[in-house]
């Protein structure tokens, strides 16, 4: 199909850059509207095609609400807040960004990593008396890289990311676990699998890249933090649902798990009582792992696949059947 002087309508509901956006309005009739906006039904009963993040929900209700609806697009990897099963039922093609943010997430984990294993004793207002500067510095210990292993859960293409950095750019041995089969001979750095409990028992720094699907709801419990080395740092840049952040405390708290960083939540944000609030070395971060320049221009940039579905062309990134 053509796209001609009747251009289709395609909603934006949760923002895009500005370039991915100005060429889709060369393409498309593009309505910038919320969910909660007052004539959000009445843009969606035109709406051809729909670009959305991470917390428009599109569900039954919405699809029954969009009668001309041929695609939606997720700028971003995650594709929980859409019901792919409920959109083909209705002929509506789904379209993400799986590679978007995958360098982003990469350098968040390590930067991560290195102020949880380092202790840099920081000072900024003031100098450290003589005294102080010789004592912090004589009796601080951090840990290198190379000498520690990193365990990943969920060897995609985030997983499969960090896992070059730790074994090409600091020699850290590498073990994984997923929950599909990988081609070993497509892994270009030495990285081993195991199943669950021996990544979990072997690593020094758990770094956590696996999908929201229902199986993977508090996959990290309180048993598998338990099982862990004492000592170990624990990552999570993929979904709240899959960490029970009560057991993560209490294994903070105890000493066995020496330190976190959480870039996601159950919920989010998180609740006023969330119990890694206030811990000196844990990491929480507003969901901001991928949220560089080039990353959030490449999510936005689904639109090149909406287009695609509209023109009746085959998307590059259809999701997963």
């Amino acid at each position: 199909m053509a796209l001609g002087a009747n251009k289709p309508v395609v909603l934006v509901t949760e923002g895009s850059d500005p370039r991915p956006l100005a060429w889709l309005r060369e393409r498309a009739e593009v309505i910038e509207i919320r969910t909660t906006d007052p004539g959000f039904n009445e843009a969606l009963s035109r709406a051809s095609g729909m670009s959305v993040r991470t917390y428009t929900k599109v569900n039954a209700d919405l699809l029954a609400r969009a009668p001309r609806l041929r695609v939606v697009g997720r700028g971003g990897v995650g594709l929980e807040n859409i019901d792919v099963p409920a959109c083909r039922a209705r002929g509506v093609e789904v379209v993400y960004t799986p590679d978007a943010n995958t360098t982003a997430v990469g350098d968040y984990v390590f930067g991560a990593v290195l102020q949880l294993i380092r202790p840099w004793a920081r000072f900024k207002e003031r100098a450290y008396e003589p005294e102080e500067f010789k004592r912090i510095r004589t009796s601080l210990r951090g840990r290198q890289l190379n000498d520690l292993t990193l365990g990943i859960l969920g060897f995609g293409r985030v997983g499969r990311r960090v896992g070059s950095i730790a074994a090409g750019g600091f020699g850290m041995r590498v073990i994984y676990n997923d929950l599909l089969p990988v081609h070993v001979g497509a892994i270009a750095f030495a990285a081993t699998p195991v199943d669950q409990p021996t990544l979990y028992r072997e690593c020094d720094v758990l770094s956590i890249h696996v999908d929201m699907r229902p199986q993977n709801r508090r996959l990290v419990g309180a048993e598998q933090i338990a099982s862990m080395k004492r000592g170990a740092v624990l990552i999570n840049t993929s979904r709240g649902e899959v960490l029970d952040a009560h057991a993560l405390a209490d294994a903070v708290r105890s000493g066995h798990v020496a330190g976190a960083a959480l870039d996601v939540f159950d919920p989010e944000p998180p609740p006023a009582d969330f119990p890694l609030l206030g811990m000196e070395n844990v990491l929480l971060t507003p969901h901001m792992a991928s949220r560089t320049t080039i990353a959030i221009e490449n999510m936005s940039w689904v639109v090149r696949d909406i287009v695609e579905v509209l023109e009746g062309r085959t998307p590059r990134f259809p999701a997963p059947r």
